[in-house]
């Protein structure tokens, strides 16, 4: 029986929130114990609200750092539309959200018929304010402002309504740099010199909305700028709290553990999702190693099992053991021995109402043939679909979450459950694809899919190959099963379309396994058969 304890309050330590002792200790040696739960193995597949503040302009991503970059369209438009930001700053555009039209249910049962198994809801951004009852950020939090409802909250219920997992995302650990932008001023015209709103303080706020509330617990910028803070790149280079960072003080770290320990406590989520460099704050603190082992002790507590995942991005082979690895906006070559995922989105990570308008969004097919390459190599897809500051999704993201759901429906079979082959496939997109780059983005930069490009994976006895695309001549040949492989020994008995159950002509011959189609149905992508 592994011995449990909550560790009291301990103020003298800096954490007041209650920690969870048990087999996982705050280091990467301990945390290498860790097994991803089977039920993230067989999910394969998420959707992501990445949904905060910043979707209430509606203007695309990074919109609370990027409106304080002079020159920037998002400076631009925030001119055009708020203001100057030395007077309508970001903390304003906080209040301008209202989500006054979210309907968590409505969306949560939309996004079960599409197939997801579990639902990420973003729990902080890097503009820092909680989208929760949040205990250690008592003022800005979506409680108390903006939309004043309790974000997580509504999102949690209405995924535990569906019976599908619930995550959260936390990014709020590089508040410290990132908002750092806030601290600049116009170099050119009518309010050259005049300080952004990035240093304001609780005795400037007299007579205003925010009486009573101090800025800085939002915009945690009562510290010096990092070396090259003027250039907008450096962000990239100092996600790792190195290249020159201003170390971020031991409040601010102390004040994440506690935040994020009290979002774990009190929302109790399946799966954790950090927008960081291996765990939050690491290498500067060891504030993470903390939530970590406390999240794992009490899944251990609470569940009799370790059964809760952790995503973190640019892994060493140690950190792998540790956590499941997240790949953004991109995808392995190969087929992993670790579980990981892939998080992207149809459009922008904030909603942007221009791709809306030039109807931008990736396609259902796109989403769906990006789905069938990771899960054939050990992976899972964490999907994004944009949400408006009002809390709707728009009529061109509903078209496609629905016909996700309708090839889901058809072809499941082929995603949920499964493992990987020997090899994860067949095809020219592999022999010319793109490499990582830091945290992922590779995505659509590799060789297009083609009808040639097939995915194998297995559930028991079961081997599914999958087509990229519908073969124009009805015609599919699969290499890899052709006579004499020694990756498939054995007589094959029968083949099927997953989509329909009908029982394929097929001949196994040195060219390879050839199958015989019918008339194409409703999908020209991602033709899954069952073979046997």
């Amino acid at each position: 029986m592994i011995n449990m304890e909550l560790r009291a309050s301990d103020a003298t330590l800096g954490y007041p929130e209650e920690m969870m002792t048990g087999p996982f200790k705050p280091t990467w040696p301990s945390l290498q114990q860790y097994a991803t739960p089977d039920w993230f193995r067989n999910a394969k597949f998420g959707i992501w609200a990445h949904w905060g503040p910043q979707c209430q302009p509606e203007n695309g991503d990074w919109y609370a750092r990027e409106m304080y970059m002079e020159g920037n369209h998002h400076y631009n438009f925030h001119l055009k539309k708020y203001g100057h930001p030395s007077v309508f700053g970001f903390k304003d555009v906080i209040n301008e959200w209202k989500a006054e039209l979210w309907d968590p249910e409505s969306l949560l049962s939309l996004y079960k018929d599409a197939g997801a198994k579990y639902f990420v809801a973003l729990a902080n951004h890097h503009d820092n304010l909680d989208l929760y009852q949040s205990k250690y950020q008592p003022a800005w939090n979506s409680v108390k402002v903006g939309p004043r409802k309790d974000v997580i909250g509504g999102w949690a219920k209405a995924a535990r309504k569906q019976d599908i997992r619930f995550g959260v995302s936390v990014h709020a650990a590089h508040t410290w740099s990132w908002m750092e932008t806030a601290q600049r001023a116009d170099k050119t015209g009518p309010f050259a010199g005049v300080p952004y709103d990035g240093k304001v303080t609780r005795k400037d706020g007299k007579g205003k909305w925010w009486d009573g509330m101090d800025p800085q617990d939002l915009y945690a910028q009562n510290h010096p700028l990092s070396e090259n803070s003027y250039d907008d790149g450096m962000i990239h280079r100092q996600w790792n709290w190195g290249n020159g960072v201003t170390p971020p003080s031991k409040a601010y770290c102390d004040k994440f553990l506690n935040r994020t320990i009290d979002l774990i406590n009190r929302y109790d989520p399946d799966l954790l999702y950090f927008d960081d460099t291996a765990l939050p704050l690491w290498p500067a603190s060891d504030a993470g190693l903390k939530i970590a082992a406390h999240y794992y002790n009490r899944s251990i507590q609470q569940k009799g099992a370790l059964d809760v995942v952790i995503n973190g991005k640019i892994l060493d082979e140690q950190q792998r053991k540790c956590m499941v690895w997240d790949i953004e906006r991109g995808q392995s070559n190969n087929s992993e021995p670790l579980p990981w995922q892939t998080c992207t989105c149809i459009g922008a990570w904030h909603y942007d109402r221009g791709i809306y308008d030039r109807h931008g969004y990736k396609s259902a097919g796109t989403v769906v043939q990006t789905l069938v390459d990771v899960v054939s190599k050990n992976g899972n897809l964490l999907l994004s679909i944009p949400v408006r500051g009002n809390g709707t999704i728009d009529e061109d993201e509903r078209m496609i979450v629905e016909e996700i759901g309708r090839w889901m429906k058809a072809n499941g079979e082929s995603i949920f459950d499964t493992r990987p082959w020997k090899i994860f496939g067949e095809g020219p997109a592999m022999e010319q694809s793109a490499p990582l780059s830091a945290q992922g983005f590779n995505e659509g930069k590799g060789k297009e899919f083609t009808e040639q490009d097939i995915r194998f994976v297995v559930k028991g006895n079961v081997l599914y190959a999958t087509a990229m695309r519908w073969p124009e001549n009805g015609k599919l040949t699969i290499k890899s099963l052709a006579a004499g492989n020694e990756l498939y020994a054995r007589e094959i008995s029968k083949v099927t379309l997953v989509a329909s159950d009908s029982v394929l002509s097929f001949k196994r011959t040195e060219n390879g396994l050839e199958v015989e189609l019918p008339e194409r149905k409703e999908f020209g992508y991602a033709v899954a058969l069952r073979i046997v």
